[in-house]
């Protein structure tokens, strides 16, 4: 009988980890996600089918502002108990930083709603630059 080699024992064994691993973060961003689209005021998907713009800058930064520390919630968590609640804290974080710069703009949803770019990129940026941070303080 043959034996396997050791790379593909490493992957056998490693590939349902990285499966559960991979699962739980994308259901992560996809709550997220869902999160932020049902607490703002604003109608996000209904905007950019509208085509709106700023609708769609504006999510896909609320997107790449959840992925960067899910990325790496997931290089640095052993477990997916620890990816789940560094998971949550990003989820929160963000959606805390929607709220600030609402505060700062003084009626984001609709400066949003109305297709205002600059508003949008203010938030993407504010979002990425809050995403590098926690993935920076998580790793």
């Amino acid at each position: 009988m043959p034996t396997t080699s050791p790379e593909i024992q490493a992957f056998a064994a490693g590939f349902p980890i990285f499966l559960a691993h991979a699962s739980v973060t994308i259901v992560i961003l996809l709550i997220g996600a869902a999160a932020y689209v049902l607490l703002t005021p604003h109608k996000e998907i209904s905007l950019i089918r509208e085509g709106n713009t700023a609708a769609a800058v504006s999510l896909g930064g609320v997107l790449i502002g959840l992925a960067i520390p899910l990325s790496a919630s997931l290089k640095a968590s052993a477990n997916v108990i620890e990816i789940g609640l560094w998971g949550a804290v990003t989820v929160v974080v963000q959606l805390l930083v929607f709220r600030l710069v609402d505060i700062i703009l003084r009626g984001l949803p609709r400066r949003i709603q109305d297709g205002e770019i600059s508003a949008a990129a203010l938030l993407v940026g504010a979002k990425i630059a809050t995403a590098l941070l926690v993935a920076a303080a998580r790793s």
